[in-house]
C-alpha cells in the first residue's frame, strides 16, 4: 500500500538514494555529483515552510520505506514570480512506471492548488517520453522548449517546460498559503 505524506527531516537519506541514480548515471538532472542527505536535508529547509517536499511510502508502521518524492521551489528569484512554483518528482527505479509517481504528483498538484499558487512549471530534459506523460497526465502542458543548453554525460540535452494551471490569476493576487498551513491535500 502507497501512503502519501510531508517529507520529514529523517527521510533525507532515503531521497538522496532514490535522487543519486538520476544524476550520476542519467540525463534527467543537470547536477553532476549526488548530494548526500545533508544537502537533502538542507534543500528541505530552505523551503521556508511555503513549498512543499512530500513523500510516497509503501509497507506498513516501521517497515514503510520512501519509494518516491516530489517537491515544488520557487519558479525565480523575482517577488513578481511569487504565484508560480517549479515541480520536481522522483520515483524509486524499482517502481518506475507503477503509478507511484501520478498518485504523489496528483497529491503535489492538489495541495499547490490550495496554498493558492496560480501555476507550476515543470521542467524536463528531452527527450523523456515517460515524464512527459506523467506531466501531461497529472495536467501539464508542454509551454516551451529551450534547444541545447545542458552539456552532460559527452552531449547537449534540450530542455522542456510544462505548465499546469492551477487557479486563476486574479487581480490582485492572492498571496499563497504557506505549506505548513495546508498540510497534504488530495482531492
Amino acid at each position: 500500500m502507497i501512503a502519501i505524506r510531508p517529507a520529514r527531516s529523517e527521510d533525507a537519506a532515503a531521497i538522496a538514494a532514490i535522487y543519486a541514480p538520476y544524476v550520476l548515471s542519467g540525463t534527467v538532472s543537470f547536477e553532476t555529483e549526488a548530494p548526500d542527505a545533508r544537502a537533502i536535508r538542507t534543500r528541505m529547509a530552505s523551503s521556508g515552510g511555503l513549498y512543499p517536499w512530500l513523500v510516497a511510502t509503501s509497507g506498513n508502521g516501521e517497515d514503510s520505506g520512501v519509494v518516491a518524492y516530489a517537491y515544488a521551489t520557487r519558479f525565480r528569484d523575482r517577488p513578481a514570480y511569487r504565484y508560480v512554483v517549479e515541480t520536481s518528482i522522483y520515483v524509486s527505479g524499482s517502481l518506475s512506471g507503477q503509478g507511484v509517481g501520478r498518485l504523489l504528483y496528483e497529491a503535489l498538484i492538489d495541495t499547490l492548488r490550495a496554498q493558492g499558487f496560480t501555476q507550476a512549471i515543470g521542467v524536463l530534459s528531452l527527450p523523456n517520453d515517460a515524464s512527459i506523460s506523467l506531466h501531461e497526465a497529472v495536467g501539464f502542458r508542454r509551454a516551451g522548449v529551450y534547444r541545447e543548453i545542458g552539456y552532460k554525460q559527452g552531449r547537449w540535452i534540450d530542455v522542456g517546460f510544462w505548465q499546469c494551471e492551477l487557479n486563476d490569476s486574479t487581480v490582485p493576487p492572492v498571496e499563497p498559503r504557506p505549506f505548513s498551513e495546508t498540510g497534504v491535500v488530495r482531492a
